[in-house]
């Protein structure tokens, strides 16, 4: 099992966003350095929370300082993105990256984003742009025809070529044929996970679901990759967990419920999932009233806390329980205190994950 990192990042409101952007570069530092395999960071415009909406400038900047750890945008959502230049735009961090790079694509969920863009998520156009835009991006890196791209959301020529001048449509990215495509499930036998499992793109699952859910999400990617003739690979599966380890397990609970990750998940989750309709996606049991899902319950039913010990069974649990997967992604939050941040990452990395890849 190889271990990775998704941060949105989450930062509260009214934070400095020089420091924050600064700590955030910081933490992509400090886990190159602690050997982890990847990093995704999210890509949002209105949300105060996750206060990133160019990961890739974040990206470009990480490169410089650091050496081995893939890096990835968690996701590009591309109702946000023209696909003529998005392309571009990802082809040209591939080359910077020389290849150290992950293209994560989403339709995005904040309904502050989709509201700028005119989408109703509730139309599910959001989804269908998503799929076409990828698909014309791939298109464009293959073979970029020229003529008039047309659809509802964009309406772009690309130009005959001229060879006097060098004129036409020239960048690709330094991975053949593209960096690997990531995408996010997040509903029961979800739609997305299939379609990766269809492409043979990277499916990821995110930090809230219980293990029942991630059983249908690995079963979407099986019934995508049947349909399309092909064989799923269970090591190409990321999960995404919320992840605190201390010396003890009395200290990582008491950081879990005072610190950061309770600060985010009250401040912020409990209070946007309900907007959405989408507390039932933390709910291990369907019928539990939304009152009942808190901190606390999160801790105890799906975050994984504790001392490596403890940790390492429910980590080795989880893995026995869905089946195997290939990357356990730790979620990125605030490191306050920093202390207690770097020692819990340097944990997991160090004592914790050769007891559970063993």
């Amino acid at each position: 099992m190889e271990l990775g990192f998704f941060t949105m990042p989450l930062h509260p409101p009214g934070a400095n966003h020089a420091d924050t952007l600064e700590a955030d570069l910081k933490q992509l530092v400090y886990l190159d350095q602690l050997g982890y395999s990847e990093a995704w960071i999210g890509e949002h415009y209105t949300a105060e929370w996750e206060n990133i909406p160019a990961p890739d400038l974040l990206i470009a900047q990480a490169l410089g300082v650091t050496s081995q750890i893939r890096l990835g945008t968690g996701v590009t959502c591309m109702p946000n993105h023209n696909p003529f230049y998005i392309a571009h735009r990802i082809a040209q961090l591939d080359q910077m990256a020389r290849g150290r790079l992950n293209w994560g694509v989403g339709s995005g969920g904040f309904p502050g984003d989709l509201h700028v863009n005119g989408f109703d998520p509730r139309s599910g156009d959001n989804r269908e742009m998503t799929r076409q835009a990828v698909e014309l991006v791939l298109q464009l890196w293959e073979d970029p025809k020229p003529g008039n791209y047309k659809s509802q959301w964009w309406d772009f020529n690309i130009p005959e070529p001229e060879d006097d001048i060098a004129l036409r449509m020239h960048l690709k990215p330094f991975q053949d044929p593209h960096p690997p495509i990531g995408v996010a499930g997040v509903s029961p036998k979800s739609e997305t996970l299939t379609l990766a499992g269809e492409r043979g793109w990277l499916p990821m699952s995110i930090n809230f679901v219980p293990e029942q859910m991630l059983v249908s999400h690995w079963s979407a990617v099986e019934s995508g990759a049947v349909s399309a003739g092909k064989t799923p690979d269970r090591s190409n599966w990321r999960i995404a967990r919320e992840v605190m380890v201390a010396d003890s397990s009395a200290e990582a609970r008491k950081q879990a419920l005072s610190g950061t990750l309770a600060r985010d998940m009250e401040g912020y989750f409990l209070k946007l999932l309900p907007r959405s309709k989408m507390m039932g996606l933390l709910k291990i049991d369907p019928n539990m009233p939304d009152s009942d899902v808190t901190v606390e319950y999160l801790v105890d039913n799906i975050f994984i806390v504790g001392s490596p010990e403890e940790v390492s069974e429910k980590l080795s649990a989880l893995k026995e329980n869905v089946g195997g997967f290939g990357t356990l992604m730790a979620m990125g939050h605030e490191w306050e205190p920093e202390g207690f941040w770097k020692e819990s990452m340097g944990l997991l990395k160090q004592e914790v994950l050769p007891k559970v890849t063993a």
